[in-house]
């Protein structure tokens, strides 16, 4: 199964789906608890696992490109 990231609390019971998402049985899950500010943290995890990323695919040898290397241009590009 393709991995998701689903939105859900906790009711004093249970942990329930804030949107209605079909689970088979015994599907394997991972849950992270927030603390309350959850939108700023997850903001500041994305920020971090995407510059980590990004560091990762552009090396400190990444050829610079220019211009004059383009083959074919896109008609529909409007920048400079």
């Amino acid at each position: 199964m393709k991995q998701v990231i689903l939105r859900a609390h906790f009711d004093g019971e249970q942990i329930r789906l804030d949107e209605p998402f079909e689970l088979k049985p015994d599907t394997p899950l991972r849950v992270i608890v927030g603390d309350g500010d959850t939108l700023e943290s997850e903001r500041e995890d994305f920020l971090l696992l995407s510059n980590q990323r990004f560091a990762e695919a552009y090396g400190d040898d990444e050829p610079e490109y220019t211009l004059d290397m383009i083959k074919e241009p896109n008609p529909n590009y409007e920048g400079g």
